[in-house]
């Protein structure tokens, strides 16, 4: 196992960067995974956070067999399972190209659209439903989910804010009805569909949320606040 490489791999995560390429064994694989997992669940995707910082070390110290708290609760399962919807890609293919420049990307089948569902979760007002015309978007921000809702054939949808290639948050072009990710040039539709990009290897369509309609209010399911 090369730890050096592996400790330079994270730190490059978290400080925004490109992954420096890097002769991985077989036993690395499972730590990137982790990392890439774990980058791509912070909803912001700014600096690191405190709270971050010590999942990644609880998660790293897990797969190593080191002692660890065992994190829990229905709020983290659904940011891991958030993360693992997203960076799909970059914790397959992608990961072995990152550590091994010159391998070829494996090819993989058109991705099926994701839905995130949690358990336990609550529904919270975005906007009323009045203030979202055909064709309008809005985003959103709960803390531990974000992402954005849209109208379109006079269905109301909802996707993820999460980038599915490192976990920066999207940005809104409104008029172009784009989302774009401000660390790469990669965009998205506002359902989700990949539009642009100069990466490897495509990067996953966006997961979709559950929204609904009730009462006069666009609500989206979230984890709850207790959970």
């Amino acid at each position: 196992m090369s730890t050096r490489g592996v400790r330079r791999f994270v730190k490059d995560l978290l400080r925004r960067r490109r992954p420096r390429p890097f002769a991985a064994g077989p036993d690395d694989e499972a730590e990137l995974r982790t990392a890439v997992l774990l980058r791509a669940a912070r909803p912001g995707g700014a600096a690191a956070s405190e709270e971050f910082v010590a999942g990644l070390h609880r998660r790293l110290a897990q797969e190593l067999g080191e002692p660890a708290a065992a994190p829990g609760g229905n709020r983290r399962r659904f940011i891991q399972v958030s993360s693992a919807a997203a960076v799909a890609a970059a914790a397959g293919a992608g990961v072995e190209y990152l550590v091994n420049p010159g391998a070829e990307p494996a090819a993989t089948p058109p991705p099926e659209e994701t839905t995130l569902r949690p358990e336990n979760g609550e529904w919270r007002a975005v906007v009323a439903a009045q203030d979202l015309p055909e064709g309008g978007v809005r985003p959103f921000d709960f803390g531990a989910v974000a992402g954005f809702v849209h109208r379109s054939g006079g269905q109301v949808r909802a996707v993820s804010a999460t980038c599915t290639h490192l976990g920066c948050r999207l940005n809104l072009d409104a008029p172009a009805r784009r989302l774009n990710c401000p660390c790469h040039r990669t965009s998205f539709a506002v359902d989700g569909v990949v539009l642009t990009h100069q990466l490897p290897v495509t990067p996953p369509p966006l997961p979709h949320l559950v929204v609904r309609e009730a009462g006069g209010v666009v609500e989206v399911l979230v984890p709850s606040a207790g959970a």
